[in-house]
């Protein structure tokens, strides 16, 4: 059988391995948070912030923010019906409910028009997640919310090597976050980072991620609040410092592994990520494709193909409205026409020209 093709799986070099050897043989005692303050300094820079906070999961980053901002039991957060459920969990933690809305047939993001449809007085924030590295449109979303006076909150958990206007992904809301697991451009393992340029909010966070310990309290062990435990371990944030210490090597990867696919399945009828134009440059964190609507096409059959190629298929989201796990109020069928047509494409560091040909023939055989 030909070499397993994995549809991502992280760029680990010996980089990564001596900094992980180090925080385990030194970072303890008075060095315990040492590669977690310099991991959250990297960060910072790199997007181009006043403030970050190292999280053990982008869940949990997403959470903290929520609280922050005084959400709480009745309290409404929108966002799109196409979304990994880790985008709505921690709003329904705080005892609010996600308003689930339609999506943009071309970004696959969240639908303006129909995010203000739905604001209503319990409307406290707005979550723009960038799907697969495709960026939201801001400038509307920022318009929505300033005219309402609703914060807008990115959730940029796979959109690191996007930017929008000059600005990165993750940068530009009231806060942001984002994941570096394992699937991630970047990764720690597990874990995941707040980011602000609010200083306010920062202090507010800080305390709320150290169990409601605030960093101006002088008695030893003395929590203010009631707060949270979500902290990146030291170990992580080493593997984390290498990684970003080679960020912009990763982030152009993914790139040059989106162009070649575009380029191999040029005359399909699919349409793939959003290219680059109009201020927005991708990460393009995960390649897909979405078939067209015209055409009769059934996923199952494809990923069988995969599966006897010995390659890993993955499914486009489902909507959160037809898990039933949520209410759903507002009518998303862009959502639901482009779910069950989306296929994301391996697209690992280290893929070869070779093993992305033998996915293309795959896709071939399949729609050509």
């Amino acid at each position: 059988m030909e070499s397993k093709i994995y549809y991502t799986k992280p760029s680990i070099t010996e980089k990564e391995v001596a900094y992980a050897t180090d925080a385990a043989r030194n970072g303890w005692g008075e060095r315990c948070y040492e590669y977690v303050g310099r991991f959250e300094a990297l960060f910072a820079e790199h997007l181009g912030v006043k403030h970050a906070i190292a999280t053990s999961s982008c869940t949990g980053a997403l959470h903290m923010g929520l609280a922050a901002l005084g959400i709480g039991p009745g309290d409404e957060v929108i966002l799109a019906d196409i979304n990994w459920i880790a985008s709505a969990a921690p709003i329904t933690y705080l005892g609010a409910s996600p308003v689930l809305v339609d999506v943009l047939p071309d970004s696959w993001c969240l639908d303006p028009a129909r995010v203000e449809e739905a604001i209503t007085s319990r409307t406290k924030a707005i979550l723009a997640v960038h799907l697969y590295g495709n960026l939201c449109d801001l400038d509307r979303l920022f318009e929505i919310g300033k005219r309402h006076g609703i914060p807008v909150v990115e959730d940029s958990a796979e959109a690191i090597g996007s930017i929008y206007n000059g600005v990165r992904a993750g940068a530009m809301g009231t806060f942001g976050t984002f994941s570096f697991h394992g699937t991630k451009t970047l990764t720690t393992g597990e874990g995941g980072i707040w980011v602000t340029n609010d200083t306010t909010l920062f202090e507010t966070v800080r305390t709320l991620s150290n169990h409601g310990r605030s960093a101006t309290e002088l008695r030893q062990f003395w929590p203010s609040e009631i707060g949270f435990k979500y902290k990146m371990a030291n170990i992580a944030a080493a593997v984390g410092c290498a990684q970003m210490e080679r960020i912009e090597e990763l982030i152009s990867r993914k790139r040059a592994i989106f162009e070649y696919y575009r380029e191999q399945l040029d005359g399909l009828p699919v349409q793939m990520n959003p290219q680059d134009g109009l201020g927005r440059i991708h990460g393009y964190w995960m390649p897909t494709f979405i078939v067209d609507e015209r055409i009769p096409f059934e996923r199952e059959p494809l990923l069988d193909r995969f599966r006897s190629k010995n390659i890993d298929g993955r499914i486009f989201f489902w909507p959160l409205s037809e898990t039933g796990h949520f209410e759903s109020r507002h009518e998303t069928s862009v959502s639901r026409t482009l779910s069950p047509r989306g296929v994301n494409l391996p697209s690992y560091h280290d893929i070869t020209e070779e093993e992305m040909d033998r996915v293309v023939e795959t896709v071939r055989e399949c729609l050509g």
